[in-house]
């Protein structure tokens, strides 16, 4: 009688180790696929394929592009702030990353080589010092560009870049989020400023 109970106890305590086991992996999975869903509404993956924002982002084809974690909370919550480097969607709705220089509201100018912003002069931060803008498309002998409803953008190899200067303010509604991240390649893993 004593090896029939010590059997039906260790029967016990095995299918107690085994329900602890099936617990801890429904929990594990369960809390991939919170994590997964907190990812998928709170950020996304950019790659970059075109010139358009060198130095800042690298890249010519998707094969060495730079692949960009971009923060989706900028764009659905927050305004972008002047200076950042914002994902967004074009009119055939390709996504693309360029710099916001203006906000809904302001005009802006290029004079002289400096932007001026409802009339006053725009100081680059400076990690944008050393770039040159250039006056092609609606910036043109200076005159003044009303951004309306959007966001004036601009991409940090201005000479080529299909911007704001030739597609005009582009509207909140198309933003995305923030480019806030270079994931690859290693060489280039950073913030983006």
């Amino acid at each position: 009688m004593g090896g029939a109970g010590a059997r039906g106890g260790r029967r016990g305590h095995e299918g107690a180790v085994i329900r602890r086991v099936i617990r801890g992996v429904e929990r594990t999975f369960a809390l991939l696929g919170l994590l997964l869903v907190g990812f998928h509404l709170l950020f996304s993956l950019g790659h970059i394929t075109s010139g358009s924002m060198q130095p800042t982002l690298m890249g010519r084809s998707f094969d060495d592009g730079d692949t960009v974690l971009v923060e989706k909370l900028t764009g659905a919550w927050l305004r972008p702030r002047r200076f950042d480097v914002v994902a967004f969607h074009t009119d055939d709705g390709l996504q693309v990353m360029k710099r916001v220089f203006a906000f809904p509201g302001e005009t802006i100018a290029l004079r002289d080589g400096g932007f001026v912003i409802d009339g006053q002069a725009l100081p680059l931060p400076p990690r944008l010092r050393d770039r040159r803008y250039y006056a092609y498309g609606n910036l043109t002998r200076g005159a003044a560009v009303a951004c309306g409803r959007g966001y004036y953008v601009l991409g940090d190899d201005s000479q080529d870049s299909q911007d704001s200067r030739f597609e005009g303010p582009i509207p909140a509604a198309r933003i995305v989020g923030r480019g806030w991240m270079i994931l690859s390649p290693a060489a280039r893993f950073g913030r983006i400023e």
